[in-house]
């Protein structure tokens, strides 16, 4: 049970007897015992799980099942509480065991998914590389010489070498697709407020959201029905999936990208019109402004949010998760005001494009997973940050709130996966999914292309 099958091969396996969830359970287990290098996981719930999928067996073979989830085995990132588990954030500072689930926890629980472990991730989820965390940087299964990305990280990485058939991730900036994108995986951002992040550490509370990383859209679909705080309010959206409309955003997104993420797009591109959709030139009117605006709502509220334990234990921060949320303290609160203010304008010029598509396709992350330890990334004679350029792509949708999710879209030259993500009007997570689902063939080159899809 190595071959990375999707929750949507499996289930219907589980639901006939056919297989069951205590096996699916020992392959997750004998892949991360296989690969402790890759280091996706911070606390292995072992016996605990193995007992959960006990449970589900008899509970299907009594005539009981739930639903696709029932006995599959899911990941958590170390952010969100699990009871009976500390809930470390990738940190060194004391943190006490959790005493209940948090609401994403319950609603798996219900749905019959067994909690595998928490993963590993970029402290505090305040970063993109998942290598500043006090259990030992994540490393990319791909190639273990570069980051797995973050801040969902461990939860990436776990998918893409078969240690779980799902993960839970957050994303304030991008710690969803930008991971799931190096790792080759899928990855959804549900739009603002569909998914409960009580029982989450937050980063920043206006920024952040929680949300399914899987192997397929179908799965991803799958995960966002049993998380949503209205699983069955906004019913199927049975509209057409032909003939669609894709715009790409080229000013700002497109201005810095390595060969094989422009090729990635293009490819993409030439794949859909070939299928029957047009793909159109838009622009996001001041999309420039993202990273400022961004930066000024995002390391205050994360700055507040620390500021009794900066106060006690400074000291056990990694450097450059402290010196961010140092950074924080300096912001004025005129600055933050002014950020809140330009950030409904960009929701408006993000609400302002959907008039001409149907969905945004634009790339994920603009390049390659990077090796790990690199401070920038070279674009032919220019070097930017890594951090900056990881976020670049993805940070606007996290101030607008628009669902957003990231796909598998082939391989660079260099062997690693490339990323593409389709961003959906606000409110339509479910008209996304359906759109993500018909052209994955298109982009990723099918259901579960887990490592970068066909190309």
């Amino acid at each position: 049970m190595t071959d990375l099958r999707t929750i949507a091969d499996v289930a219907p396996l589980v639901k006939s007897g056919a297989l069951s969830p205590v096996s699916l359970v020992e392959s997750c287990l004998a892949a991360a015992d296989a690969r402790p290098a890759v280091n996706a996981y911070i606390t292995l719930l072992r016996e605990r799980a193995l007992a959960e999928a006990h449970q589900a067996s008899q509970e299907i073979a009594r005539g009981g099942y739930r639903g696709p989830l029932h006995g599959i085995p899911i990941a958590v990132k170390d952010l969100i509480d699990v009871a009976g588990t500390r809930t470390t954030s990738g940190s060194a500072l004391p943190c006490p065991e959790a005493t209940e689930d948090a609401p994403v926890i319950r609603r798996l629980r219900d749905a019959g998914a067994v909690i595998l472990g928490k993963t590993n991730l970029h402290e505090f989820a305040f970063g993109t590389t998942s290598e500043e965390t006090a259990f030992g940087a994540v490393r990319n299964p791909l190639d273990e010489s570069r980051s797995a990305g973050g801040s969902s990280g461990g939860s990436a990485a776990a998918l893409a070498a078969g240690m779980a058939f799902a993960a839970l991730g957050t994303d304030t900036g991008g710690s969803i697709r930008i991971p799931s994108a190096a790792c080759g995986t899928v990855g959804l951002k549900p739009g603002a407020g569909e998914v409960s992040a009580e029982g989450v550490v937050p980063l920043s509370v206006t920024l952040d959201h929680v949300g399914p990383m899987t192997r397929s859209v179908a799965d991803a679909a799958l995960m966002f029905e049993a998380l949503a705080d209205d699983p069955v309010g906004g019913g199927a959206d049975e509209r057409r999936t032909s003939s669609l409309v894709f715009g790409i955003p080229r000013p700002y997104f497109c201005d810095l990208l390595d060969d094989g993420v422009a090729a990635a797009l293009e490819r993409a591109s030439d794949n859909l019109e070939r299928a029957g959709h047009s793909v159109v030139d838009v622009e996001i009117e001041h999309a420039a402004w993202t990273p400022h605006v961004y930066l000024h709502i995002v390391l205050p509220e994360a700055s507040w949010y620390h500021a009794s334990s900066m106060e006690l234990h400074a000291s056990s921060y990694s450097p450059g998760v402290r010196v961010r949320l140092e950074m924080g303290r300096y912001v004025l609160a005129e600055d933050y005001v002014r950020a809140m203010q330009l950030r409904e304008q960009l929701r408006e010029r993000v609400n302002r494009v959907f008039r001409h598509c149907d969905t945004l396709l634009l790339p994920a992350v603009a390049m390659a997973a990077p090796v790990l330890g690199a401070s920038t990334i070279a674009f032919g004679d220019r070097h930017e940050p890594v951090r900056a350029v990881m976020l670049r792509l993805t940070q606007l949708f996290n101030i607008t709130g628009h669902p957003a999710i990231a796909l598998p879209a082939g391989l660079g030259s260099d062997g690693m996966p490339r990323g593409l993500q389709l961003v959906g009007p606000a409110g339509h997570t479910r008209r996304l999914l359906q759109i993500a689902a018909a052209v994955e063939p298109q982009i990723s080159g099918g259901p579960g292309s887990v490592g970068g899809g066909t190309g």
